[in-house]
């Protein structure tokens, strides 16, 4: 593909995202790996180019674009090398014109301003920036001075004993420790959360919003295999995907329970105030994740985000229950936001007796009754975690 082909190649993706994002359809990188499927022709090269100039174009826009070139014409005005490929050429983009180009921002203005109360001004621009590669080191089968020699690049990560950090786009799958299991993918700020539960041998450990398992398999290695470990969820096509990688990683104690939505306390009832821990990693926003997935704040809505909120307060309502009296209540989301992070949990406080603010990290920075960790200030995706302990 020349060049100006792959600007072209670009804008058609682009085009697909924003219309996606304005109608709940898939998320970039499978729009991206699916217009290749059918496009052959495009080497290795031409798909990272490709790729680069679409996401640059995606970090740009804070406002979600009219359109694909829209967008590209707009990062156009900050990069000459990109005007340029606006030639006119064979299968390349027609040269600009009087037409509309996407502003650069960080977000849609209404999420800019709740951003900026959160963090401030000065944080905003690393919620975009790329994410570096973080992997959690399976305690059920390796340390991580096991592991970090036999890998290039490798350095050990500050916040979690399990983390390793490797250069963005590292090829893991294709790495002898990930198909031994010893590793798995997992920012370091998810691995903090786990670390927040204190889950160890001999527990009962229930993890709500499972999700395909990640958090579940780093707690199966704090529990070194031995307890009840509970993964649940309402998703099924989530939930199936830990089987697979529970057996790789060994953590064959785990128990999947699919939920039936809206009836989540009945399927829950045989463990009402028997567990240890709780870890509520709930729906949410995303905002934290904003460096993986640039697009997804072009989704959000305040509908949407009034939705999330009565989403996460529900599954508090039947997620506290399980706790035994002396156990702990984890709650966590992605979200930098007020509403999902501090406010959420203060409203479960007042709401609800029995039940005390625990401060067991020193990641992140206080925020309300819990902590904060950014991708400006600690160098992870972006998390609220409050730990929370059970009295009476």
């Amino acid at each position: 593909m020349t060049p100006s082909a792959r600007l072209q190649a670009a804008i058609e993706i682009l085009d697909e995202v924003v219309a996606a994002a304005e109608s709940g359809g898939a998320a970039a990188d499978t729009l991206i790996a699916r217009y290749f499927k059918t496009r052959r022709y495009a080497g290795s090269k031409d798909r990272r180019a490709v790729r680069d100039l679409a996401y640059a174009a995606i970090r740009r826009a804070g406002e979600r674009p009219s359109s694909g070139r829209a967008a590209m014409v707009g990062l156009a005005q900050d990069r000459a090398d990109v005007a340029a490929l606006f030639d006119g050429s064979h299968n390349g983009p027609a040269p600009i014109g009087d037409e509309p180009a996407a502003p650069a921002g960080i977000a849609p203005g209404w999420l800019e301003e709740k951003l900026t109360v959160s963090l401030g001004a000065d944080e905003l621009p690393a919620l975009l920036e790329r994410a570096p590669l973080d992997l959690r080191v399976n305690r059920l089968k390796a340390t991580r001075e096991d592991v970090l020699p036999t890998i290039p690049d490798a350095v050990a990560g500050d916040l979690s004993p399990d983390a390793i950090r490797l250069p963005e786009g590292t090829k893991v799958e294709a790495m002898p420790a990930f198909e031994q299991g010893l590793i798995e993918v997992q920012d370091e700020g998810s691995q903090v959360i786990v670390a927040a539960c204190a889950a160890a041998p001999g527990m009962t450990v229930v993890d709500l919003c499972a999700g395909a398992g990640g958090k579940t398999l780093a707690l199966a290695g704090a529990m070194t295999g031995r307890g009840r470990l509970i993964a649940c969820d309402v998703d099924r096509a989530r939930l199936s995907r830990l089987a697979p990688r529970a057996e790789r990683a060994g953590a064959t104690f785990i128990e999947a329970r699919l939920l039936d939505g809206g009836r989540e306390a009945r399927n829950l009832s045989d463990l009402d105030a028997q567990a240890d821990v709780v870890l509520i990693d709930a729906p949410c926003s995303g905002t934290g994740t904003w460096r993986r997935n640039p697009e997804a704040r072009w989704r959000l809505t305040p509908a949407r985000l009034a939705r999330l909120r009565a989403l996460q307060a529900h599954v508090l309502s039947f997620g506290a229950p399980l706790v035994k009296p002396g156990g702990r209540l984890v709650y966590a989301v992605c979200s930098l936001l007020e509403e999902e992070g501090p406010a959420q949990v203060e409203a479960f406080l007042a709401a609800n007796a029995g039940w005390e603010q625990l401060n067991p990290l020193a990641a992140g920075r206080p925020a309300g009754p819990g902590r904060r960790l950014t991708p400006a200030h600690d160098g992870t995706d972006g998390f609220f975690i409050a730990v929370l302990g059970r009295t009476c």
